[in-house]
């Protein structure tokens, strides 16, 4: 990879940096500030406004992707970090795939940038909203507090497997997945 001198916050300074950056010491990571790097709500990665087009560089920049406990997004390694924005969340569930049925079921999430997520206890799903994003807001638990907004159809995918819940679950419509109910909201009654 080529060496950018006089201009460390471009992407492929930044990505060369965080390739090299495979000292695992104990030190605290140099904080270069921000980055200029924001995600969009659809998962698009940004520079300066500019899309990054480079599947590579953005799979390796979303692999030392971290979110601190105030919920401000960095590019860590052992060595540095710099902040970025983030719209909503940093990925998005672009498909799905099941197999078995009901109970037995086990859904998993591909994402924009082709990690598979199973919906289970280690990555569970949670269903926020608001009026303004015009209806539920589905997402799911990728990494390390990192979450995957679910797109629109693949919601619908979703909601197609869903069932009313029993037990615990009975006030609950919601999705089987690795022996657990994920709710997706309330229970719906047949009219």
């Amino acid at each position: 990879m080529r060496r950018m001198t006089g201009q460390s916050s471009q992407p492929d300074a930044i990505a060369e940096r965080l390739q090299r950056s495979t000292n695992n010491s104990q030190r605290t990571p140099v904080d270069h500030g921000h980055y200029h790097i924001r995600i969009t709500r659809d998962g698009e990665w940004h520079y300066r406004g500019t899309p990054i087009l480079r599947p590579a560089l953005v799979k390796l920049f979303a692999s030392v992707l971290c979110k601190d406990p105030k919920g401000q997004f960095w590019l860590q390694t052992p060595v540095e970090k710099g902040r970025i924005d983030v719209d909503d969340v940093p990925f998005t569930a672009v498909a799905l795939t099941v197999a078995g049925s009901g109970r037995k079921q086990t859904v998993r999430f591909l994402t924009n940038l082709d990690e598979t997520v199973p919906l289970d206890m280690e990555h569970p799903l949670r269903v926020g909203g608001s009026a303004d994003r015009g209806g539920p807001a589905p997402y799911v638990m990728v990494r390390d507090g990192l979450e995957a907004l679910i797109v629109r159809p693949v919601y619908y995918e979703l909601v197609e497997l869903g069932e009313n819940g029993s037990d615990e679950n009975a006030d609950r419509f919601g999705v089987w997945s690795n022996g657990k109910f994920f709710g997706l909201g309330d229970r719906v009654d047949a009219e």
